[in-house]
C-alpha cells in the first residue's frame, strides 16, 4: 500500500526534503500569487459600517464589549432629559440587542473569509505490513492541489462576500435608525394629539353638564341635550382611541430602543413636534444622488460581480474536481528503500462539469436581472418619496398658514359675538371643539411631513416602507358645525 503524504518541508525527514522540492516550489509560487496571509480583521470585520452609518445617521456606532457599564451610564445620560429625535436613534444604535448581533454577524464572516482562505492541510498516511520474514513500513503526505491552485479566486469571493454583507449590515442599521426616528415622531405625534382631545372632552364635558341643566330647568329640549351628550361620547371615545395608539406608539419606541426594566419609566419626551421648515426642501439631484448612494444597489451589483467570479472559477474546474500530489517513502527490511511521487487527478468520464456551468451562468444571469431590478424599483422608490415629502409639507403648509389661523379668527370672532349676546354658550363650545380639531389636524399634517422626510433619508441610501400619502381628516368628535 503506498501511503500519500503532502510535504510540508518544515516536518518532512531530511532524506525527504530533496524529494518534496516541487511541492515547496509550487507552494511558494502560490503564496507570491496571495496578497498577504489571511488574517482577522482588526475591527471585526465591521470594514466601512461605523462610518456608513454615521455619515447617514448623524450618530456614533457603538459595539458592545467589555464596556458595559460605560454603555448603561450612556443610556442614563441620554434618558435624564426628554428624548429628541437625534437622541433616539443615538440611543437605539447603542442600546438595541439586534445592532448588536448584526455587528457580531460581520465578525463571523470575518472568520470565515479567513477559513477560506487557508491552504488545505496536508494528509499523512502510514502503514505497516508483515510478510513472513519481511517486514514494509509505507509512509506518504499528500496535498489537494486543485484547492491549493483556486485559492486566490477563493480568497476574491470571499472577500467579496463579507464586503457584500458589510453593506447589508449597514442598510440594517440606517434601517432601523430611521425606523426609530420614525417611532419617536410616531410617539411625540400621539402624546401631543392625546392633550388636545382631552380638551375636546372638557368642553363636550362643559356643555353636557350645562344641557342638563337647562333641560332641567325647561329652557332645553331632550333632543338638544341629546346632542350635547352624543358630541360628549364621541370625544370620549376619540380620546379613548388615542390613548390606546400613544401607548402602542410608545411602546414600538421602546422596542426599537431597545429599553427594558426601569428604563422604560424614565423615558420621557418632548412636548410637541419641531416646526415644519420655512421653505420646502428642493433636491433637483434627488435621483441621481440616490443611485450613487443606495447601498442595496450596491450589494446587488457585489453580488453579480461575485456571481461572475464564481462562473469563472466553475469553468476554471469543469473537469478537474479532484487534484492531489503526493509524495511516498517505502522501507523494508529486505529491500532497498524505495521513494518516489505520484499524481492523482479525477476523470470526467461520466460528470463533464456541464451542468455545474450551466447552473452558474443561470444563477449569474439571475443575479444581472435582479441588480437590474433593484436599480430600477430605487430610482421609483427615491421618487415617491421625493413627492410624498414635498406633498407633505404643502398639506402641513396649508394647515399652519391657513386653516388654524382662520379658526383661530373665526373664535375670536365668536367670542366677541358671546360678549355681545349675540350667540349663546353652546355655539361658544362648538367653535372651541372646531379649533381644537383643527388643531389636532395640524398636528397629523406636521407628523406626516416628517414622517416623509425621515423615509426620503431613508430611499437615499436603502429601500424605505412608504405609505400612501393622505391628507389628515378632523374626526367627528372635533368637528366645528354647529349643533343647533
Amino acid at each position: 500500500m503506498t501511503h500519500r503524504f503532502k510535504p510540508r518541508p518544515t516536518i518532512a525527514p531530511r532524506s525527504d526534503r530533496m524529494r518534496l522540492s516541487v511541492a515547496c516550489v509550487l507552494g511558494s509560487a502560490l503564496s507570491l500569487a496571495l496578497v498577504g496571509c489571511a488574517s482577522l480583521a482588526p475591527d471585526g470585520g465591521m470594514g466601512p459600517v461605523p462610518e456608513l452609518v454615521q455619515r447617514h445617521t448623524g450618530q456614533p456606532l457603538a459595539v458592545v464589549s467589555g464596556e458595559a457599564n460605560a454603555i448603561d451610564h450612556r443610556v442614563d445620560e441620554l434618558l435624564a432629559a426628554p428624548l429628541t429625535a437625534e437622541a433616539a436613534v443615538q440611543l437605539a444604535l447603542l442600546n438595541h440587542r439586534g445592532v448588536q448581533a448584526a455587528l457580531a454577524s460581520l465578525g463571523v464572516a470575518d472568520t470565515e473569509r479567513v477559513a477560506a482562505s487557508q491552504w488545505p492541510n496536508p494528509g499523512f498516511s502510514f502503514g505497516r505490513s508483515r510478510r513472513g520474514d519481511e517486514r514494509e513500513i509505507e509512509r506518504s503526505v499528500h496535498l489537494g492541489l486543485a484547492r491549493l491552485l483556486a485559492l486566490p479566486a477563493i480568497a476574491q469571493v470571499e472577500q467579496r462576500r463579507v464586503e457584500s454583507l458589510q453593506r447589508q449590515v449597514a442598510i440594517q442599521l440606517i434601517a432601523h435608525a430611521a425606523s426609530t426616528r420614525k417611532a419617536w415622531i410616531e410617539a411625540v405625534a400621539a402624546e401631543e394629539s392625546v392633550r388636545y382631545r382631552r380638551q375636546v372632552v372638557q368642553a363636550a364635558e362643559a356643555g353636557a353638564e350645562l344641557a342638563r341643566r337647562m333641560e332641567q330647568v325647561g329652557n332645553f329640549s331632550k333632543l338638544q341635550r341629546a346632542r350635547e351628550q352624543g358630541f360628549l361620547a364621541e370625544a370620549q371615545l376619540e380620546l379613548a382611541r388615542a390613548e390606546g395608539q400613544q401607548r402602542a406608539r410608545r411602546e414600538r419606541l421602546v422596542r426599537l430602543l431597545g429599553l427594558w426594566g426601569d428604563q422604560t419609566a424614565r423615558l420621557t419626551l418632548p412636548e410637541r413636534l419641531p416646526d415644519l421648515p420655512a421653505a420646502p426642501p428642493e433636491r433637483p439631484e434627488v435621483e441621481r444622488e440616490a443611485m450613487a448612494q443606495r447601498l442595496d444597489v450596491q450589494a446587488a451589483r457585489l453580488d453579480a460581480e461575485q456571481t461572475a467570479r464564481q462562473l469563472g472559477l466553475t469553468r476554471t474546474t469543469r473537469f478537474v474536481n479532484v487534484l492531489e500530489l503526493g509524495a511516498m517513502r517505502n522501507s523494508s527490511n529486505e529491500e532497498p528503500t524505495q521513494t518516489g511521487w505520484e499524481v492523482s487527478v479525477e476523470l470526467p468520464l461520466f460528470d463533464w462539469g456541464t451542468a455545474r456551468v450551466a447552473r452558474a451562468e443561470a444563477v449569474y444571469r439571475q443575479s444581472l436581472h435582479r441588480a437590474a431590478a433593484v436599480a430600477i424599483d430605487a430610482r421609483s422608490e427615491v421618487r415617491e418619496a421625493y413627492s410624498n415629502l414635498r406633498f407633505a409639507w404643502d398639506i402641513a403648509r396649508h394647515h399652519r398658514d391657513e386653516l388654524v389661523p382662520l379658526k383661530r379668527r373665526i373664535s375670536e370672532e365668536n367670542l366677541l359675538r358671546y360678549n355681545g349676546m349675540f350667540i349663546g354658550v353652546f355655539d361658544l363650545l362648538a367653535d372651541a371643539r372646531a379649533q381644537i380639531g383643527g388643531v389636532n389636524a395640524a398636528i397629523d399634517a406636521l407628523r406626516e411631513y416628517w414622517l416623509a422626510e425621515a423615509d426620503l433619508e431613508l430611499a437615499m441610501v436603502g429601500k424605505p416602507a412608504l405609505a400612501p400619502m393622505v391628507a389628515p381628516v378632523a374626526s367627528p368628535a372635533a368637528g366645528g358645525n354647529d349643533p343647533h
